[in-house]
């Protein structure tokens, strides 16, 4: 009999595991503390100690970039989509691969723990509570995934003064919607995602915002070259392969080019590789308006106002907003693998333990990486599910082990301290190597002796979830149409209106120009590395 899988959570990561682990011939039971799918994207008003997206909320990732490898968003879909748009889809998900049935809502994981037969049999306790009845059950599984993320607890940061406070205080966790701050003095404290859409938001209809930012931060518009996404502008395989110094350098250049940063107050210290990116299209336009004005981190609190490390004080504030991030951790497991420390964790490739004699249990999507996290949760499913039913094996544990330190060296060199730069991935690095592990890594030269097109396509092109579904296990028949097609599903929503000026064809010309000068810069580049 086919080995049984519980699934903690039904969000983006959950919903995949699902559909992965029955691909590969496995009884799978997933476990959801609410009565819906989508996770974060699943907006709610009531919350219920669950987090999820702002009302307001626009991805940051395309959804060429986004979408499941083996499953296109709608042509029709914008291209950066709000967040009932992604609800739809990973609804229609569901229902095209009949997932539903094999999930229990309202059922709260309260305890995994290794079983009593766990030596021999490598399998799982868990002990589940029905919402509804309170009622406990504990069953056994041979396997484990944990789709639970890394949005989980929010983190507080212990202000002096913040307690006594007398406006309002909240996280972003719970931020919902803006109109309880109409004309109200706002400070919203921390520059990630969720404290630049905050802080625009809020900038349209309270009287003032002051966003508070200890380190700054280097901002990238969602509208690339020539009005493409810009995430299919700047993932791209031959673009990847170009020094860390290099990238770095026309990156800042780039981004300087287009915005002062130092003027506006927001360039940092560091270089745009060194910390997660910022993609905001509106706060500059919002900070060149007045409607937000960029302060440096926050010294003390009094009980009306706030004080600022460069000595200035802003009074009359009536609420502060925390965009301070997240911790995560992982009570309800009882395995010592799965201890958290400064949110950092000793997972092979943040994935798998490297230290319990049997590869029976696994985080999903736990990993932040410089672009989309569905391909990714989807990728970690496809090996997991492969190692559950042993057609895949992990490597040693001393190759595993001397992995995850590499990786935490890795991160500690490049990425500015903090609690966010833990768990950090690039993206095409990082699902090559999950890729290498079941053998669905694009080989390009073989590739390019049989289809030189598609070859040159993964090469210099957007590097699509889809090409990991062109070979090895779970290939997928359509990934090759796919990939031709992108660029229709990308104009598709943008052609509402037909232009009467006839269109530039100048611009191929000009592409053609790009790539070969970024054929010259990777062949300098890799003379100067040799």
């Amino acid at each position: 009999m086919s080995k049984r899988v519980a699934v903690i959570g039904a969000g983006t990561s959950g919903m995949v595991a699902i559909k992965c682990c029955l691909d590969e011939g496995l009884r799978v039971t997933c476990f959801e503390r609410s009565d819906r799918v989508g996770g974060l994207w699943a907006y709610r008003e009531d919350r219920d100690g669950q987090g999820c997206v702002f009302k307001s909320t626009i991805n940051n990732t395309s959804k060429e970039m986004m979408c499941y490898s083996d499953y296109p968003i709608p042509k029709e879909y914008p291209n950066f989509m709000h967040h009932s748009y992604i609800e739809k889809y990973l609804l229609s998900y569901v229902d095209h691969f009949d997932l539903k049935r094999h999930i229990q809502f309202r059922t709260e994981v309260k305890k995994v723990a290794q079983a009593a037969d766990y030596d021999t049999t490598g399998r799982w306790q868990v002990t589940t509570k029905n919402r509804d009845s309170s009622e406990c059950t504990t069953d056994l599984f041979d396997a484990v995934m944990i789709c639970t993320g890394h949005h989980t607890t929010p983190h507080t940061p212990d202000f002096p003064g913040l307690k006594d406070f007398q406006g309002t205080v909240t996280h972003t966790h719970e931020y919902k919607t803006p109109y309880h701050l109409i004309d109200k003095r706002v400070v919203v404290i921390g520059l990630g995602n969720s404290g630049g859409d905050a802080a625009v938001e809020l900038s349209r209809i309270s009287s003032k915002v002051f966003l508070s930012t200890r380190t700054g931060a280097w901002i990238l518009n969602r509208v690339g070259p020539q009005g493409n996404p810009f995430d299919i502008v700047i993932t791209r395989r031959f673009m990847d392969i170009l020094p860390d110094s290099l990238k770095n350098t026309m990156t800042k250049l780039q981004l300087q080019r287009k915005l002062d940063h130092s003027k506006y107050g927001l360039r940092p210290k560091h270089n745009p590789l060194q910390a997660h990116a910022l993609v905001n299209d509106d706060l500059p336009n919002r900070i060149l308006s007045g409607a937000v004005t960029v302060k440096p981190n926050v010294a003390r609190f009094t009980k009306t106002g706030v004080e600022f490390v460069d000595g200035t004080f802003e009074d009359d504030i009536d609420c502060v907003i925390l965009a301070t991030g997240y911790t995560f951790s992982y009570p309800f497991v009882d395995c010592p693998s799965f201890q958290v420390v400064k949110n950092e964790v000793s997972l092979y490739k943040y994935v798998f333990p490297t230290d319990l004699k049997h590869p029976t249990i696994c985080t999903i999507g736990l990993a932040q990486p410089s672009g989309a996290i569905h391909p990714i949760s989807e990728l970690q499913c496809r090996w997991a599910a492969r190692i559950f039913n042993s057609q895949a094996r992990l490597p040693p544990r001393p190759e595993m082990e001397a992995s995850v330190k590499k990786a935490k060296d890795d991160m500690s060199k490049r990425y500015i301290k903090s609690q966010r730069h833990t768990i950090q991935v690039d993206w095409i690095k990082y699902m090559d190597s999950i890729a290498v592990e079941i053998g669905v890594k694009p080989d390009l030269w073989k590739l390019f002796w049989s289809d030189p097109a598609l070859a040159l396509h993964c090469f210099f092109g957007p590097c699509l979830p889809y090409q990991y579904r062109l070979m090895g296990p779970g290939k997928w028949n359509g990934a090759k149409d796919a990939i031709n097609t992108m660029w229709e599903r990308v104009d598709a929503p943008l052609k509402t209106r037909l232009p009467a000026v006839q269109e530039d064809k100048s611009g191929a010309a000009i592409m053609l120009l790009w790539f070969g000068l970024a054929f010259l810069v990777i062949y300098i580049a890799r003379l100067i590395v040799l």
